[in-house]
């Protein structure tokens, strides 16, 4: 009998494991794939990410892993380009931009480090219930025997399509329908720091990576997807060329390294977060299109915050219910900001965001200020203060 079981170990699972065992519990950690596996990814962690990295001890491990610092960011729209970085978060000065190969194993080593009991090529095939709640999991071994393991908390980590929401009945309590769809490569010999390019109908990430690689992401309206993945390559290529020139230059320097993935299949919902002897969390509580590159650190955060709210409050019915209360009260808070945010974004509509931030021009503690709130380091309510208010006006 394990007191949690947790299905998935990528960036929202490892972490709820690794906290739930260093609360003392007993953890399984259950994947399916077997590491190191890539998968798809934006894989930027903003400020707020980096800053529970360095509290939980893991960010050394990704500094040597290979990952290169950011520290500089740049936006380029119609009429506008402004340059900075996001304001410091309890002492962090940078941010990194992992491959999954290389984060998702880290950490799922740092849960093994806690004391979890991690097990992976294994599929959760079905939840066990009993007396009304969940009590754990049916799952295939890497042998293709069926096993049962039983808990008094199954978390589902297990992404957008999660088997645990599904058969816990977890409903949407939000969605909105597909707004783009993306593809990308990496890149060697391109130098670069994190830099987005945004005209109307197309937007551009460029994330330095591991081993001296950079993600180059092309982003498209969804009702473009069809022609699009007919002809992935010629519109990637056309969308540097004619959205970033400068960029598309350095390209024609570097050289391609890998193939073009993508997908048009980002879905936009919040779920249920939790019910009788179960909870979700990451991909699988919530998702949302992947252009302002928040999925990972939002997984962590949420790790955290679902961690925190249990304490050591697992075996006591009621306030396990009010734990999980919050936690879900809190999804309604940050992370609702987050997804309208992203929604916002990936209409590729810049005209009223190049509007402020033409205003911007000049006033780097203003341009400093508004990186930070997509990295999580400053709230809105902050970055809209008395004197950006007073220079808008007076714009």
């Amino acid at each position: 009998m394990y007191d949690v079981i947790v299905v998935g170990a990528r960036c929202a699972g490892s972490p709820t494991a690794m906290l739930f065992a260093r609360q003392g519990y007993r953890v399984l950690l259950l994947e399916k794939a077997k590491f190191p596996q890539d998968t798809l990814s934006s894989h930027y962690i903003h400020m707020q990410g980096m800053s529970l990295l360095s509290r939980w001890g893991l960010l050394d491990k990704l500094r040597d892993a290979g990952c290169r610092k950011i520290t500089r960011q740049s936006y380029e729209g119609p009429g506008v380009r402004i340059e900075g970085f996001s304001l410091p978060l309890d002492g962090v000065t940078y941010t990194y931009a992992p491959r999954r190969y290389v984060l998702d194993p880290l950490l799922a080593e740092g849960a093994v480090e806690a004391g979890v009991d991690f097990r992976q090529g294994c599929a959760v095939k079905d939840l066990v219930w009993e007396d009304g709640r969940v009590a754990g999991v049916r799952y295939t071994t890497p042998g293709g025997a069926l096993a049962v393991e039983r808990a008094r908390l199954v978390v589902g980590a297990d992404g957008m399509r999660s088997l645990v929401a599904r058969k816990a009945g977890a409903p949407n309590v939000i969605e909105h329908p597909r707004v783009t769809c993306t593809y990308y490569s990496y890149w060697a010999d391109v130098p670069s720091d994190f830099e987005l390019y945004e005209r109307p109908g197309r937007w551009i990430g460029v994330i330095p990576t591991n081993d001296d690689l950079t993600l180059l992401m092309t982003y498209f309206p969804q009702e473009e997807y069809q022609d699009v993945r007919k002809g992935v390559e010629p519109f990637y290529l056309d969308t540097f060329r004619t959205t970033a020139p400068e960029l598309h230059e350095r390209m024609r320097a570097g050289r391609r390294v890998e193939q073009l993935y993508g997908t048009g299949h980002q879905e936009n919902f919040f779920r249920k977060a939790y019910g009788p002897g179960w909870a979700l969390i990451g991909d699988a509580v919530t998702h949302k299109d992947s252009i302002t590159a928040r999925g990972i650190t939002e997984a962590f955060v949420q790790a955290q915050s679902l961690t925190e709210y249990i304490g050591q409050d697992l075996h006591e019915d009621a306030a396990l219910d009010a734990a999980l209360e919050r936690y879900e009260l809190n999804l309604s808070g940050e992370a609702l900001s987050q997804y309208q945010g992203a929604l916002n974004v990936a209409e590729l509509k810049p005209e009223g965001r190049t509007d402020m931030l033409r205003k911007l021009v000049g006033h780097q503690e203003h341009i400093d200020r508004y990186f930070s709130t997509l990295s999580g380091a400053c709230s809105l309510d902050d970055f809209y203060n008395d004197d950006l208010l007073t220079l808008l006006d007076q714009s």
